[in-house]
């Protein structure tokens, strides 16, 4: 059985792949939630809550910190999820209901592809392609603090009466 390795990421965007994790978690949250038949509501606002707490700022980091130090197809293919995540969420406000768990459901395969994108393929090529100086400037740039996903309704976890 071949071992896993985990990736090696530069010290200075460590973080952004620390914030992945909080995103593939995002992405779990919403799958159980669906299962376990969670009213759609409370999974907009769990969404709504972790776009205002996290998305928006991870975003706004990789597209103005790393993204604009060397732009190509890939840096163009991660630009472009990041429109396709926001469009999904903002859908969430218009979507008819029989259509609701569907676009949640699009929603997290969108977010866990794009991570596995960013990790597997941008961040090795954005490392290589990037010099020593210009991946310690991005660090300085980034926000230290890690995510806290505090969200107050843990709905994702099974409840008694399933």
């Amino acid at each position: 059985m071949m071992e896993i390795k985990p990736i090696k990421r530069n010290v200075n965007i460590v973080k952004l792949s620390q914030d992945h994790h909080a995103s593939l978690l995002f992405c779990w949250k919403i799958r159980q939630g669906i299962k376990y038949h969670i009213e759609f509501d409370r999974l907009k606002q769990y969404v709504e809550y972790f776009w205002n707490t996290h998305f928006s700022e991870h975003f706004k980091e990789e597209e103005q910190f790393l993204f604009k130090s060397f732009i190509d197809e890939n840096v163009e293919k991660a630009i472009e999820d990041h429109h396709k995540i926001k469009e999904l969420i903002s859908k969430l406000s218009y979507e008819i209901p029989a259509k609701r768990n569907e676009l949640l459901s699009e929603l997290a395969d969108t977010v866990n592809q794009h991570v596995r994108f960013e990790e597997r393929i941008l961040f090795p090529h954005l490392e290589k392609k990037l010099s020593d100086e210009q991946l310690e400037i991005i660090g300085t740039q980034i926000n230290e603090e890690p995510l806290q996903d505090n969200y107050h309704d843990n709905f994702w976890t099974k409840s008694v009466s399933l």
